[in-house]
């Protein structure tokens, strides 16, 4: 095998750091969907306290910018149905 094998064994390695550090960058801003949806009410969404829709919007990989009340607002457009947000 000799030094052929160690520099595409080398290569692979690279390959891989390369990828791993696209995917940790890439993620930030990307959406992502955990395995289950969330269940909230309108309801819910008005009395959720900011962490936890710090938490639920970081979750699903969607921006967390805005004050309390434009993330409970985008929240509820996100993850309601049209039905569901006139309630």
């Amino acid at each position: 095998m000799g030094s052929l094998g160690s520099n595409v064994a080398q290569t692979m390695v690279n390959l891989g750091r390369k990828v791993d550090e696209q995917h940790v960058k890439k993620s930030c801003w990307e959406f992502q969907m955990p395995l289950h949806y969330p269940r909230y009410n309108k309801a819910d969404y008005e009395t959720m306290p900011e962490w936890k829709l710090d938490c639920l919007l970081k979750e699903y990989g969607l921006p967390l910018m805005g004050n309390t009340m434009e993330k409970r607002q985008f929240a509820m457009g996100a993850f309601l149905w049209p039905s569901q947000q006139r309630e």
